[in-house]
């Protein structure tokens, strides 16, 4: 019987996704603990700096090569880029037609930020390869998607929840010197320096890991703290999560047919059926947090990021269970499409920035 525990736990813990469930321990934490006074204005400094941190290594370890290289295959990308920065943000403006009892402006804007972020890069290689698809390609496509959205996502975001709510959200323009000075500066100078510093970040991955990882899960715990001096879970309430919930399973799931069915009107491969399909139906939390935390006021971000870590949570659940049961295509198409992602990583010359 202990044995029987034993292979059980250990077949969950195989398949425990621990940094989700360290996401919400740090909303958790949050809950219980909050920064206040002195030491919110610590966690704050601490938040920013952590934030300059995580978008240079993001620039220092993208190949600009890798996503150059996406415009050779443009009936792949094209199409990609298309649902994440236009159909995607068009879908998500549906929801600004319900009642504002339901959502709300907040949970409103944080739909509406969610729409408009780019792919995510670690996880839709890593399910572009479960499924037998092109990696390679999907190195690129990811890769090109975290470059437009760093410029993109913060413009997109002011139009479309400026436009939506008519003012109720305190976003505007001004923010996107802040997003230039906290992001996109940093990234450029990741940029600047790969050259130099990417073999010594390929040799120490696991440190450059736990540094991404812990500079999200401090947002998160920033963001939830100063949402809790603004009483958040007394703003949301049971019904309203569970419709907020709803709606995330709705954005996944038309996001996901209209990604399969561009890929298949373009008689696209099957191998880059699934790379459209993974690229073009997910969403980056790492890239999410700290353009909420730049974009929104303070007392507004953990508000506006639930949608995203919702989503995040569902993407993740939904898109492993498809990766693992799409069946390999005939011959060894797929093997030859899965071969140059060594090489993708190798010009990267470090890992990609975590979903």
């Amino acid at each position: 019987m202990s044995r029987t525990l034993t292979r059980v736990a250990r077949g969950l813990a195989r398949r425990v996704d621990w940094y989700i469930l360290a996401l919400f321990g740090a909303i958790g934490v949050a809950t219980l603990a909050p920064a206040e006074r002195q030491a919110a204005e610590v966690v704050s400094w601490l938040t920013q700096v952590a934030i300059g941190l995580l978008f240079f290594l993001y620039g220092a370890r993208l190949s600009p090569s890798a996503a150059l290289d996406g415009v050779r295959h443009w009936r792949l990308h094209l199409p990609v880029l298309a649902l994440t920065f236009v159909a995607f943000p068009l879908v998500g403006l549906g929801t600004t037609l319900l009642p504002d009892r339901m959502l709300g402006a907040e949970l409103t804007a944080g739909v509406l930020f969610l729409a408009v972020l780019p792919s995510t890069v670690q996880s839709s290689v890593a399910f572009t390869s479960m499924a037998r698809g092109n990696v390679a390609a999907a190195v690129c496509s990811a890769s090109f998607s975290t470059v437009l959205g760093v410029v993109l996502t913060p413009v997109l975001a002011v139009l479309l929840i400026r436009r939506a709510e008519g003012g109720g959200v305190p976003i505007g323009f001004g923010q996107l010197g802040d997003i230039a000075l906290q992001l996109l500066v940093p990234f450029i100078a990741g940029q600047a320096v790969r050259r130099w510093i990417s073999d010594w970040l390929g040799r120490y991955r696991a440190v450059i890991s736990v540094c991404d990882r812990g500079s999200i899960l401090l947002v998160v715990y920033s963001a939830f703290s100063r949402g809790m001096t603004t009483g958040i879970w007394q703003r949301v309430s049971p019904a309203r999560l569970a419709l907020l919930g709803a709606l995330c399973v709705l954005l996944l799931w038309i996001a996901l047919l209209l990604a399969d069915r561009s890929a298949r009107t373009l008689r696209l491969s099957r191998e880059d059926r699934m790379t459209a399909v993974f690229c073009g139906a997910t969403k980056s939390l790492a890239s999410g947090l700290p353009m909420a935390s730049v974009l929104f006021p303070a007392s507004r971000v953990a508000m506006t990021v639930l949608p995203l870590m919702l989503y995040h949570t569902l993407q993740l659940v939904v898109c492993a269970w498809l990766a693992r049961r799409r069946p390999a295509g005939p011959g060894s198409t797929a093997k030859r499409s899965a071969s140059p992602a060594p090489a993708a990583g190798r010009r990267s010359g470090a890992p990609s920035p975590p979903g």
